[in-house]
């Protein structure tokens, strides 16, 4: 797992669905963790314009090109369904966070040869978020 977690963030860009204006959702602490440790940090929100100042793009597809990695804060049955649009656009790497992963958006990872992370560590834990931020 420490192999697929290296490659995630080898990424130029990264990307976030399931992100919230609630700072106290994970998704939202996704979104912040990845911005205050990358350049380029997309938040994926249907209808939301931007999040954390941060201008939103309404999904997967819509992402500008070169995001490799994505993370996703969604009820599995949703994350099923996004598996389908980050490999039409090219997504190499998903980590899935915990309680987003499913059986069958695991598979379709497989399938399509994207590199997944699921059944591990949540992000911010990996990133040290809960050691700096008390949110």
């Amino acid at each position: 797992m420490n192999n697929l977690i290296e490659n995630f963030f080898t990424a130029k860009a990264y990307a976030v669905i399931g992100v919230s204006n609630n700072r106290g959702k994970f998704g939202n602490k996704v979104l912040r963790c990845l911005n205050e440790r990358f350049t380029k940090v997309y938040p994926i929100h249907p209808v939301q314009p931007e999040i954390e100042g941060i201008p939103c793009v309404v999904s997967v597809l819509e992402l500008p090109d070169g995001v490799e990695s994505l993370s996703v804060v969604t009820p599995p049955a949703i994350t099923e369904k996004i598996i389908e649009e980050a490999h039409q656009k090219g997504i190499k790497h998903i980590w899935m966070q915990p309680g987003a992963e499913s059986t069958i958006a695991i598979e379709k990872c497989n399938q399509y040869g994207i590199e997944v992370i699921a059944g591990g560590p949540c992000i911010l834990v990996k990133l040290g978020w809960f050691a700096t931020h008390n949110d």
